[in-house]
């Protein structure tokens, strides 16, 4: 979509590009960034750069100083300082409590390997077990009618556990129907929204202290993100994160979803692919206008 088709809102568009640094930036993360670039300089807009680095260990400096490498060689230049999603634990943790003392969130005990199980057996005796716009199964609701003496006592134990949403109850706190508003070739309209067809998502677990859903909620709204501009695998988890705007009061955002860039196999890129690595090409003596003519994109 051509950047002079978004609509303008009348304070200053803010769009940003979020790689995680948890491996090489490829095609397909170039022509986010790209999008997200040109359509901020075509509205007068602002560029801002956010490092989603929650998953504390698979993200690394040397990848991190490779998005900034990679960026720069595409032409790229962002407003500094970068938002860096671990320096930010905190706040995440504060609208996790805040939907704590709503009654939204509790604490669930099932390992995947259970769920697994669970799911197999469900299936094996003929039921379909419901799933997520992703084709994961949904969760299971046993640990949403724990008694708190037995919540009290699984912790205590050690056990890991994860906080979930209980979607049933969110869903009964939002009195409007959830939409959300999508500009394409030029036009907005307004996307029926479907957080429950995920199910009761993750916000915390033992292992990173904030989910993506919840996390991103939070940046946008903290960096003042007026026009997300994402790949279309992250379509349907729009509605995720409209009823987290709903519930924690914050400002809704204009969305595009674009196309993403495929592989031989015909499914979206991988960091694993090296061949689509932006360092690879480079190394290859491909220049920035080069990616973009990959990218089917005006130099």
């Amino acid at each position: 979509m051509p950047a002079a088709q978004i609509a303008t809102d009348p304070d200053r568009p803010i769009l940003r590009f979020a790689p995680s640094p948890n491996g090489l930036l490829h095609l397909g993360h170039a022509l986010s960034a790209i999008l997200n670039h040109n359509m901020a300089l075509a509205m007068n807009g602002s560029f801002l750069l956010r490092i989603e680095d929650i998953d504390l260990a698979r993200c690394t400096p040397d990848y991190e100083d490779a998005i900034y490498r990679d960026l720069s060689w595409l032409g790229l230049s962002w407003e500094d300082p970068p938002r860096r999603q671990s320096e930010h634990f905190e706040t995440y943790q504060e609208a996790l409590g805040r939907l704590m003392d709503m009654g939204l969130v509790y604490p669930a005990f099932m390992t995947r390997g259970e769920v697994k199980a669970k799911v197999a057996d469900s299936e094996a005796s003929g039921a379909t077990w419901p799933r997520d716009p992703d084709g994961s199964p949904l969760y299971p609701q046993d640990d949403r009618h724990l008694s708190d003496t037995e919540r009290k006592r699984l912790i205590e134990s050690g056990i890991r556990y994860s906080w979930r949403l209980d979607m049933d109850k969110a869903l009964e706190r939002v009195s409007d129907a959830l939409t959300w508003r999508e500009i394409n070739d030029g036009a907005e309209r307004l996307v029926p929204a479907d957080p429950a067809a995920w199910g009761d998502v993750i916000l915390s677990r033992s292992d990173a202290p904030s989910s993506y859903h919840l996390s991103v909620t939070v940046d946008d709204a903290a960096q003042g993100i007026t026009h997300v501009v994402r790949g279309m695998d992250l379509y349907h988890a729009t509605s995720v994160h409209r009823l987290l705007q709903e519930l924690l009061g914050l400002p809704q955002p204009i969305y595009h979803h674009h196309r993403l860039i495929l592989g031989t196999d015909g499914r979206k890129l991988s960091k694993s692919e090296g061949s689509t690595g932006l360092a690879a090409l480079r190394d290859a003596g491909l220049g920035p206008l080069d990616i973009r003519g990959l990218l089917g994109l005006e130099g």
